[in-house]
């Protein structure tokens, strides 16, 4: 299915990140469920902009109930079912390697609110998306990473943690439902210049980034979402299960 003629759903896709897969969705053609949890302001301006392709909702999405609500509303607004799932939202956190809890000072709690923005999250969207899916036979569901898991230059353990466990979710999950015609995979990025969770970065992190990577740059939200596309499109029917990392060449499979 071309992407013009999806349904996509983009957790957090009103701000930071989210927003430029929102933008890059739209000038694709897709209509797209933006969702957001305190970014109301800048979800009613999407829908200003562009009133026949989005439609936003307010939900957290490590609530279950919330995200079945979620996706029950856009088969009304659309009357088709969600075909593609961007896991995107992040739950309260920021770049900032001074701040960062060392292994002494993490408590469980702090890891279990990552377990939950990342994996419960996802379990929750997929399942939500799956009733719809396996009545079109067809499905693209990508969820987005990190760099660090293969390299964890800055330890920063609650984030990363969870986002390793997102990836063997998102290995699991695509070998299960793979027999569905639902291609799982994710997209794992750096540091990128500059969203809401990285704000707060000094820029000599980010020159000394762009000094030991490849392209000499740091990669742009806007770059990065870029690459969502491939595993939205026909090209990619065959790809499941993997982990495409998009930091400018700096950290390697």
């Amino acid at each position: 299915m071309h992407i013009k003629n999806q349904i996509v759903l983009v957790t957090g896709g009103a701000r930071g990140l989210g927003l430029a897969i929102t933008h890059t969705l739209i000038n694709e053609g897709a209509r797209v469920v933006v969702n957001y949890l305190n970014s109301h302001v800048a979800a009613q301006t999407l829908v200003q902009q562009y009133p026949e392709q989005i439609f936003i909702y307010q939900a957290d999405v490590t609530d279950s109930a919330q995200v079945k609500s979620m996706f029950d509303a856009s088969f009304q607004h659309f009357g088709q079912h969600i075909n593609a799932v961007i896991n995107n939202a992040l739950i309260q956190f920021e770049f900032n390697g001074e701040a960062r809890p060392k292994v002494h000072e993490l408590h469980w709690e702090t890891m279990q609110q990552q377990f939950e923005g990342a994996v419960k999250a996802a379990l929750n969207t997929t399942q939500a998306a799956l009733e719809g899916m396996k009545q079109n036979q067809f499905g693209r569901i990508v969820n987005i990473g990190t760099n660090l898991v293969q390299n964890p230059v800055v330890p920063y353990h609650d984030y990363t943690t969870a986002k390793a466990a997102l990836l063997a979710f998102t290995r699991t999950s695509a070998h299960e439902l793979g027999q569905y015609g639902i291609n799982i995979n994710m997209l794992s990025g750096g540091l990128l210049q500059t969203t809401d969770a990285s704000k707060s970065t000094p820029n000599e992190i980010f020159d000394y980034i762009a000094s030991v990577t490849p392209l000499r740059r740091v990669v742009t939200p806007e770059e990065f979402a870029s690459a969502i596309l491939m595993f939205l499109s026909p090209y990619s029917c065959a790809v499941t299960g993997q982990n495409l990392i998009v930091d400018g060449g700096l950290v390697k499979g």
